[in-house]
């Protein structure tokens, strides 16, 4: 290995360390208790060291956005591949998204809540948002129903989760009854000729 080769290595270990303890922190105390300062005291480096890194925390919220999204990308692909059918699906993904919401709330709230810097619903909106949403769209997409757009019927049954993750978290609605409210949204999704087929309906 060169030596340039070992410095790119040991920088994106720093980087990787820098934001596990962000997340670490948020998570445990949250996003008001991430501070440069206590970020380097916990990683045991200088405060300009971080800054080579990040210019600051909303770079930091941003790095931990990213990252999230492909963990959140990756838990509804994985849920959805072994649903049989589309409601089923449905059904699988708005589970695992709104565990993905209440298992990682610091890290939910710097995808969906904080301003991380990153563009979101543009053309140069980063890739693991852009394939946050895709995951979303490949299973919802499917139930849209005809006339209706795939993107905006997702954009539309994603804000319904949102709405049922941020408003059970906050004490709004009561977490009880979280099964009840995915029942209710995903069974008022029109059935399909395919689906009927599928369950033996005629």
């Amino acid at each position: 290995m060169s030596v340039q080769e070992r410095k790119e290595r040991d920088r994106a270990e720093r980087e990787r360390l820098i934001v596990a303890t962000a997340r670490e922190l948020a998570e445990q105390q949250g996003w008001d208790a991430v501070t440069t300062r206590r970020l380097a005291e916990r990683i045991e480096y200088s405060q300009p060291v971080l800054y080579s890194h990040f210019r600051g925390k909303r770079e930091i919220i941003g790095a931990v956005a990213l990252q999230g999204s492909t963990e959140m990308a990756a838990m509804v692909r994985a849920a959805t591949a072994g649903a049989n059918g589309p409601r089923a699906r449905v059904y699988a993904l708005a589970r695992a998204y709104l565990d993905f919401a209440a298992r990682n709330p610091a890290v939910y709230d710097a995808i969906f809540q904080l301003d991380g810097g990153l563009a979101y619903a543009q053309e140069e909106t980063p890739e693991p948002l852009k394939d946050a949403f895709a995951a979303l769209l490949e299973c919802l997409g499917e139930v849209a129903g005809d006339g209706v757009a795939p993107g905006l019927f997702t954009e539309v049954f994603w804000a319904s989760l949102h709405g049922v993750a941020t408003l059970t978290r906050s004490g709004r609605l009561p977490p009880q009854d979280t099964e009840a409210r995915v029942r209710l949204l995903v069974d008022r999704l029109p059935v399909h000729a395919a689906e009927r087929e599928l369950n033996g309906e005629t």
